[in-house]
């Protein structure tokens, strides 16, 4: 969810650059989604997150490629139990309840998309929703406190000491909003402060969501969380803003747990 704006931005970038070169009678569909997928991979590696552990090929499960009863109570609660969880799982495993359990992806298109076989893709549907649950049933009610940088980032904001806040920019820090063009460096990313100066009041406080540590944002005097902020620290500077102020949409299904002592 945190990166799925990201993603989806730059995936329909490289469709129109390469949308001209698709060969003729190509299905658009699972071109489409390779595109995506790729893409959703290549920024886990940015991130250092990919996890990976042995393949195993020999559970017999069967294609359940049709959508039955038995496969829409699977399909409801897998899905229902995911939102928010998915982070946790590992790529293929992910990749696979994804594409079946939320997009209805049969097997076979599933093992072509992904370059595996048909029972890889059973192992790793099968292993992933085992992972959800467990995931669900062990997961922690009690969120971390925030940490120090974010609470200081948020007390600043909260006091609108916006030169305090530019002074903890690192020179070649970015900023990504929805539909809007990257920004980068201190001075222009700067004037990010200088617009919410002039915004109507917000409030921000410390959050997790997905296992990152974000920043709510609602209306003062009394309105809930909207959307939120996300920021990446080099040392003691900030080196990227993420700001869904523009993606509000973001928000909704998110399982969001405020920080504890907040």
């Amino acid at each position: 969810m945190i990166d799925g704006e990201d993603v989806i931005q730059d995936a329909f970038a490289r469709v129109f650059a390469t949308a001209g070169s698709i060969p003729p009678g190509t299905p658009l569909r699972p071109w489409l989604f390779r595109i995506v997928h790729n893409r959703a991979i290549d920024a886990l590696r940015q991130r250092s997150t990919r996890r990976s552990e042995p393949l195993e090929m020999a559970f017999d499960l069967a294609d359940i490629s049709a959508v039955g009863p038995e496969d829409a109570l699977i399909r409801q609660d897998a899905v229902r139990i995911a939102l928010g969880h998915f982070a946790e799982l590992p790529v293929p495993q992910r990749s696979a309840v994804i594409l079946k359990d939320v997009l209805g992806e049969s097997l076979g298109d599933i093992a072509a998309l992904l370059e595996l076989s048909v029972d890889a893709v059973k192992a790793h549907l099968s292993r992933g929703r085992a992972r959800l649950r467990a995931i669900s049933d062990v997961r922690s009610e009690v969120p971390p406190p925030p940490s120090p940088e974010v609470l200081n980032f948020a007390a600043l904001f909260n006091a609108r000491d916006w030169d305090a806040l530019r002074r903890m920019l690192a020179q070649d820090v970015r900023l990504r909003q929805a539909r809007r063009p990257e920004i980068s460096g201190a001075a222009d990313v700067g004037r990010f402060f200088t617009y919410y100066a002039e915004y109507p009041p917000v409030r921000i406080e410390p959050a997790w969501l997905e296992g990152r540590e974000i920043l709510l944002v609602s209306a003062e005097p009394s309105g809930g969380p909207s959307y939120f902020m996300l920021l990446e620290w080099l040392g003691q500077k900030i080196s990227l803003i993420r700001d869904h102020r523009y993606a509000t949409y973001v928000m909704d299904g998110a399982d969001v747990m405020l920080a504890a002592s907040w």
